[in-house]
């Protein structure tokens, strides 16, 4: 995160490595050139709260619950997610994640042809907390401004209380039937 002043005030290292066979010859493998983050980041940003994450690690909804729990009230998302699976699930995913939390979510997502091959799905998004599409920038490259109203995390999370209700599932032990 760059303040208005150009200094890095925060940075994030993506936790969840974008590993997969997507089946037709597209297969990816980031854990071959980039090592994993180690910390979760939560920045403040004016007098809003910032959590940070990368594209891939959006499919780990306990990364967004632990944001949120730390005060997050804007997940950012930025990402380069394939056709196929952004056609999939992109958007479900990340109405999931802004409902779960009742936080807004924020996701820059490129889209085009790359030099590689590869091809991005786009659809830059930006979710309220109650899950609701306020952008949605399509396949084509450009710049948006959206206002949002903060107060609308509060007043989501406290009519889904579940964030302060959560239970540390991790820790608990697993019955087999």
């Amino acid at each position: 995160m760059i303040s208005p002043e150009g200094e890095i005030v925060a940075r994030y290292d993506k936790l969840h490595l974008f590993d997969v066979d997507l089946g037709e010859g597209e297969r990816y493998q980031e854990s071959r050139v980039y090592e994993p983050g180690t910390r979760l980041v939560v920045a403040d940003a004016d007098q809003l709260k910032v959590g940070s994450s990368i594209c891939f690690d959006v499919r780990f909804p306990g990364l967004y619950q632990r944001l949120a729990q730390a005060g997050a009230e804007i997940l950012a998302v930025p990402s380069a997610f394939t056709r196929p699976t952004g056609e999939a699930h992109w958007e479900s995913l990340l109405r999931a994640r802004a409902i779960e939390t009742g936080s807004f979510v924020v996701a820059a997502a490129q889209c085009g042809a790359h030099v590689s091959g590869r091809k991005t799905y786009g659809h830059s998004l930006i979710v309220d907390p109650w899950g609701k599409v306020l952008l949605d920038a399509g396949d084509e490259p450009g710049a948006y401004v959206v206002t949002v109203d903060i107060d609308k995390v509060k007043y989501a999370r406290n009519r889904m209380p579940s964030l302060s209700m959560s239970r540390d599932v991790y820790q608990l032990p697993l019955a087999s039937a």
